[in-house]
């Protein structure tokens, strides 16, 4: 057992796969979530290459940030769309997984974290005798790009307040802030999906992105319209999704945080940004592993919702 005041880090109990496409690839991809042992983090491990080479999901490993964060420990070794898995793991807290996948990129499912909290909650989490480390932040970082900015500053407990603005009028301005209490991550975060325009379909495709993209996996906007039959799942749904990604970027410092992070229309590149700046300041940051922060999420919505919530099946295929 731990010593009193003392938070244990956590892995799963046991291992669990799904299946799917990944969102810019278009190709089928099989991930396994192990068990890990203390202070191993979260390691990606690419079971079809040679050697089956290990890649650390850190922000110092980050390669590439074209629509989603890609992490990569060298020429070819490297793991796309990462940040929806990072967000569930943030959420459920847990520390210490290592991944199989046979593919360069993480499924993305139905383009929330919600089938991962799913396999998540199937393997179970177990406590391991080793304390969980926090990274405290201790005096303010901002970094911008453009009209986009995000900054951490020093709080008790971790608050993410974003803010997004988009010209189409299916989203406008919206804002929320989330902050910790065990279980809301699941219920008002989880769910919500990435999205994207119709109009920008080709465009990214020429890229080589979004190959994988369909009605299935994101909430697809026209110039007046959603264009998914079961509409969206939260009135803010978009906001929401931001803040998920953000979750999942910053939890790529290898450790929740303890402070405040802002976001004003921010993204994958300027969240690594930030986590760049917080760790090139030594003074900015300390590591601590005594605290009484609580582990999962509830978001609070700058507006209160009105209506009830949608509650569709997960579509995760999860095997023990």
């Amino acid at each position: 057992m731990l010593n009193s005041g003392k938070i244990a880090q956590k892995t799963l109990k046991n291992r669990i796969k799904c299946s799917g496409i990944g969102l810019h690839s278009g190709a089928k991809v099989t991930l396994v979530l192990n068990p890990a042992a203390p202070d191993t983090g979260v390691v990606f491990r690419r079971v079809d290459l040679p050697g089956r080479p290990l890649v650390s999901a850190r922000f110092d490993q980050v390669t590439d940030l074209r629509m989603c964060t890609t992490v990569a420990a060298g020429e070819g070794i490297s793991i796309g769309t990462v940040e929806h898995l990072m967000a569930a793991l943030a959420g459920l807290g847990v520390d210490n997984v290592l991944i199989d996948i046979d593919g360069p990129e993480v499924p993305v499912m139905d383009g929330s974290s919600a089938p991962f909290v799913f396999l998540i909650e199937c393997a179970d989490l177990i406590e391991q005798v080793a304390p969980r480390k926090y990274l405290k932040v201790l005096k303010p970082i901002s970094v911008s790009e453009g009209n986009a900015s995000a900054s951490l500053a020093p709080a008790d407990g971790f608050t993410i307040d974003f803010e997004i603005e988009f010209a189409n009028k299916m989203i406008g301005r919206q804002s929320a802030e989330f902050q910790l209490e065990p279980g809301r991550f699941k219920a008002d975060i989880a769910r919500a999906r990435t999205f994207g325009f119709v109009q920008e379909v080709e465009q990214l495709r020429a890229m080589g992105l979004a190959r994988g993209g369909s009605l299935e996996n994101a909430v697809v906007l026209g110039h007046d319209r959603i264009l998914n039959d079961d509409g969206l799942r939260y009135d803010d749904e978009f906001v929401r999704h931001k803040i998920l990604d953000a979750l999942g970027d910053l939890y790529l410092a290898g450790a929740p945080l303890i402070g405040r992070y802002e976001g004003r229309r921010s993204g994958h590149a300027v969240n690594n940004k930030l986590l760049k700046a917080l760790f090139a300041d030594q003074s900015a940051y300390a590591w601590t592993t005594h605290t009484k922060l609580r582990e999962t999420a509830r978001i609070m919505p700058v507006a209160e919702l009105a209506g009830s919530r949608m509650r569709p099946a997960i579509a995760a295929e999860a095997a023990l």
